[in-house]
């Protein structure tokens, strides 16, 4: 039997040997589980205001989302440090494991899958003017995309917590600035209107950064900690279009084209959101391959 290294190794280990190795059941107050994931609160959180269940699921799968934003947001932001430091490596590692939370983002609709427009009309009254268009953390999320934009930060102005994160994430390098600066470090023609791009606005497709990922795919090889950066991107940008179509999907299906509760045109804007490519050029020069 292995040696405990730590002081709560040891007691955790004569603990489960005093007890036979039987959990313990007696805790004075709420149990540490409880405490630790602040369970109790989290479940207080589910505040239906109709009395049509399909709420419930609802409410829930909307608050799923937003913690998986938060989590993915955590996992591009080390992924462009570690390109801003010329580490690859770490960058496709925290791609990656981006890549797994954006595949449970893409399912988490599964839990809105068969809500009827009939369930779904007896308490979309009860959202009032609410929309997912209003999350601050899924618009974190296509800044560090490169879709930024001055006007998204407007609807977060009465809250300076949202606000400065959107503002903060408009300013900085997003993921795909990142990776064209790595580029240019070493030595790939990236034009200077692409490094230099002014961030209050979308990230807009140029045919020199498609030219200087072309010479990255020249050489296709594992060796080339690039092309492994390159193709660990496309697997992200895959990922943000599924999870747009998944959510255009579920919409059509629940209310088909009625006019969003945020004030959008419903499908029309949606699918016009699904329909753009995230890092554009990565998908655009496999034409010419």
């Amino acid at each position: 039997m292995p040696i405990p290294s730590t002081a709560a190794e040891r007691r955790r280990a004569e603990r489960a040997a005093r007890s036979g190795g039987e959990p313990e059941l007696e805790f004075a107050g709420g149990t540490p589980y409880a405490r630790y994931g602040a369970i109790d609160t989290l479940l207080d959180l589910q505040r239906p205001r109709t009395a049509e269940p399909s709420e419930t699921s609802f409410i829930i799968a909307t608050q799923v989302m937003e913690l998986l934003f938060s989590l993915l947001a955590g996992h591009w932001e080390r992924a462009r440090e570690a390109m801003e430091r010329d580490d690859t490596a770490a960058a496709v590692a925290e791609l990656r494991r981006g890549a797994r939370v954006q595949d449970v983002l893409v399912s988490s609709w599964d839990l809105l899958a068969d809500l009827s427009p009939t369930e779904f009309s007896r308490f979309r009254d009860a959202l009032g003017d609410a929309s997912g268009f209003q999350s601050h953390t899924y618009r974190r999320l296509e800044f560090l995309l490169g879709n930024t934009s001055a006007a998204m930060v407007r609807p977060h102005r009465g809250s300076p917590r949202a606000r400065a994160e959107l503002e903060r994430a408009m300013e900085e390098p997003g993921l795909y600035d990142a990776a064209l600066g790595l580029l240019a470090r070493r030595g790939l023609p990236v034009p200077d209107e692409a490094l230099r791009r002014d961030r209050t606005r979308p990230y807009a497709e140029h045919p020199g950064v498609r030219e200087a990922w072309a010479r990255v795919y020249a050489d296709d090889t594992p060796g080339n900690d690039l092309f492994v950066l390159a193709e660990a991107l496309l697997d992200t940008a895959e990922r943000v279009t599924r999870w747009r179509q998944r959510h255009l999907a579920a919409v059509k299906r629940s209310m088909g084209a009625k006019p969003g509760t945020g004030g959008s045109n419903g499908l029309r804007w949606l699918a016009a959101n699904a329909a753009e490519d995230v890092f554009p050029e990565l998908w655009s020069l496999r034409t010419e391959l």
